[in-house]
């Protein structure tokens, strides 16, 4: 939920084109948005509109064409200097050399926040990695692995978190499981949070406003703010509310879509 505390984010004219032998290539179109502190915000659209893009324009990973972006007054650069900002992607890009513990408390560490073996614990615990503390990364699947990177990402604890696709190598059950529980986690530490993904309904369990992207360049297709109660349990799950919300969004990526061609649910 919108916490007043946490700073926003802000972009202003923002685009994003990428070089290439036939020339520039637009992948975001000039955006002005406002993302309330402490909100989840979940960013859909058909694949290739420019979402991850996007997403790393705010983590500082890439630079914007034009337009600035600001964190409350910070660059994403001034957040990821003092550890305020925590990325967890597909990939979970984890270090081989060291065990699930040991990357769930490289997040802690990088952070500078102090050793806490027992919060490190109940990340693994949250995540289902439970007996495999002492693991490492080529002994897990992909799906723990990416748990593991997810628990890496929250260990920080940190003011920005961004979400890209992280639930996408995970089993129906375990991003069912996730999806339940990481919410309280980050809402908790009042997280400013984004979130990249696919599924219409996981943006819409998710996320307190969603932004439907059209077709590259990304621009905002529809705005839509997700007003259901929390935690968003089985009861809501089964809602009109809820199936109204994923219907509207649904149409909205339709509606973006260009003739003949079908939107990414």
């Amino acid at each position: 939920m919108p916490d007043a505390q946490r700073p926003d984010i802000r972009l202003t004219g923002v685009s994003k084109s990428f070089g290439g032998p036939a020339g520039e290539i637009p992948a975001v179109a000039p955006l002005d948005l406002r993302l309330a502190g402490g909100s989840m915000t979940a960013l859909v659209g058909p694949s290739g509109c420019g979402k991850s893009t996007l997403l790393r324009l705010i983590a500082g990973l890439e630079r914007p064409s034009t337009g600035e972006i600001r964190i409350g007054e910070e660059t994403p650069d001034d957040l990821r200097k003092r550890a305020a900002l925590s990325v967890a992607f597909q990939d979970a890009a984890l270090l081989p050399w060291r065990t699930v513990a040991g990357n769930v408390a490289l997040g802690r560490s990088l952070a500078r926040r102090p050793r806490d073996a027992g919060a490190v614990s109940e990340l693994i615990e949250l995540v289902g990695l439970s007996g495999f503390e002492g693991r490492r990364p080529a002994e897990l699947s992909g799906g723990m692995r990416q748990r593991a990177a997810i628990a890496r990402a929250m260990a920080s604890a940190p003011e920005l978190l961004l979400l890209d696709e992280p639930f996408g190598a995970l089993d129906e059950l375990t991003r069912d499981r996730l999806n339940a529980e990481l919410p309280a986690l980050w809402e908790a530490h009042g997280a400013t949070s984004v979130l990249v993904t696919h599924s219409v309904a996981e943006a819409v369990r998710l996320a307190d406003r969603i932004l439907v992207l059209s077709p590259r360049p990304a621009r905002i297709a529809a705005d839509i703010a997700v007003d259901l109660p929390r935690p968003r349990d089985g009861v809501v799950l089964a809602s009109e509310a809820f199936r109204e919300t994923c219907g509207q969004v649904s149409a909205a990526l339709r509606d973006g879509q260009p003739p003949g061609r079908l939107a990414a649910q």
